[in-house]
């Protein structure tokens, strides 16, 4: 039951760490461009204006993201309870590598997003 505990746990770090930062960025992004806090790609960098734009669009997909992968992650541990340390380890760490995949997979619509409605420099298509 230990083992349990401690992948519940960790299990649902990475989910409530996407809702948290997602509703953050969602409303506010960090006040300067920076390289060490938000959503960082060249694109997003290129001014102000990509800059809380990619904060919001990214944060609205962590949050909604997130919440369906703490829902998820839940119900798959409630299956797991009972079931040997093997198993529980096993499947746990499926579990936080399909939530990895969850994390990082908004870049790409994000990026997507900020093509569409601004060119290479960073100015706000029509």
């Amino acid at each position: 039951m230990g083992l349990w505990i401690f992948m519940m746990i960790m299990n649902l770090l990475i989910p409530l760490t996407m809702v948290v930062f997602g509703k953050y960025f969602s409303e506010k992004a960090p006040e300067n461009i920076n390289a060490i806090l938000g959503y960082r790609t060249v694109m997003s960098m290129k001014n102000k204006e990509t800059w809380d734009f990619a904060h919001h669009y990214c944060g609205k997909l962590w949050v909604i993201i997130g919440r369906t992968t703490l829902l998820l992650s839940i119900i798959a541990m409630l299956i797991l309870i009972g079931k040997g340390n093997n198993t529980v380890g096993k499947f746990g760490g499926i579990i936080c590598g399909i939530q990895l995949v969850f994390l990082i997979s908004p870049i790409y619509f994000t990026e997507r997003a900020l093509k569409k409605n601004f060119d290479k420099d960073g100015y706000k298509t029509k």
